[in-house]
């Protein structure tokens, strides 16, 4: 008999591959816009003015989003021995 709600399992490698692909125009797209007003400045000074806005951007807008909008692509449903 089978239950009416089929098993799923959180993909990380599928999270990880979605996250990348929201980091990365987000990082790029930062750095293009710090860069030219931080003429001079040495690398951990650049970093300590993009890290801040990444993480907040992730942790409140691109990591629920992920997880909202592709929901059923993270987890996919568990396949039985069973058969």
């Amino acid at each position: 008999m089978a239950s009416a709600a089929s098993a799923t399992r959180f993909s990380r490698t599928r999270f990880a591959f979605l996250v990348f692909l929201g980091v990365y125009p987000l990082v790029t797209g930062l750095l293009y816009l710090v860069f030219p007003l931080t003429e001079g400045w040495t690398l951990w000074q650049r970093t300590l003015i993009v890290v801040p806005f990444v993480v907040v951007a992730m942790v409140w807008f691109l990591i629920p989003m992920v997880q909202r909008v592709f929901r059923a692509f993270l987890n996919p449903a568990v396949r039985s021995a069973a058969g």
